[in-house]
């Protein structure tokens, strides 16, 4: 089976005293301060408070596009930032866009603000086995017949191709001690993946 070598990819500020108080602070006032966004949009001109700015569906995947990236408690570069992602290739959930920022939500279900041209529309996902401690299997088809490429332990990256509702076309990357690459493509069922969604079809 092939696990996942998770290097750090996410670092979150900060661990002193004052940055526990601070994002404590900021978990109470977070959702005020969005609430009273949310209200200010509603008295905004037509234009100005159209719920998608890029005029694309919400909610809809996305991945970061370089490193690192700050992401903000808010949609502007006045706000803290909440978290840095040091490894590019995230994939993230777009929830919500204001101007220029989106709302993005990540695996682990947290939520924060990020500027458009740090994302971009590259599809990537993770293995989400059904089963508790399971795997993911990689066949050669978009069939259970097909034969084994590989099997996925829970959390390992790919590159999504295209999907169908049922199968997703994926590439799986492995790098050795010795930093040498290999890729594994293959057909993953739809449903064992975080990154795209149930009955979604796109190539």
């Amino acid at each position: 089976m092939i696990r996942q070598f998770c290097t750090i990819c996410k670092a979150m500020f900060d661990q002193t005293p004052a940055g526990v108080f601070r994002r404590t602070f900021q978990s109470i006032v977070g959702p005020i301060m969005a609430l009273a966004l949310a209200m200010t949009l509603l008295v905004l001109p037509a234009v100005a408070q159209s719920a998608n700015p890029s005029g694309l569906p919400l909610p809809r995947f996305a991945s970061t596009r370089s490193e690192p990236i700050n992401i903000r408690v808010g949609p502007g570069t006045k706000y803290e930032v909440a978290w840095t992602y040091l490894k590019s290739g995230v994939p993230v959930e777009i929830v919500q866009e204001f101007d220029t920022w989106r709302k993005i939500r990540d695996v682990d279900g947290a939520e924060g603000w990020v500027h458009q041209n740090l994302l971009s529309g590259t599809r990537v996902g993770y293995a989400a086995p059904l089963q508790a401690n399971g795997e993911v299997a990689l066949r050669a088809n978009a069939s259970d017949d097909a034969s084994l490429r590989a099997r996925l332990g829970a959390g390992f990256k790919v590159t999504i191709k295209e999907c169908n509702g049922d199968w997703c076309e994926v590439t799986a990357t492995t790098t050795d001690a010795s930093q040498r690459s290999a890729n594994y493509s293959g057909y993953l069922h739809q449903e064992e993946l975080w990154g795209v969604y149930p009955d979604e079809a796109f190539d």
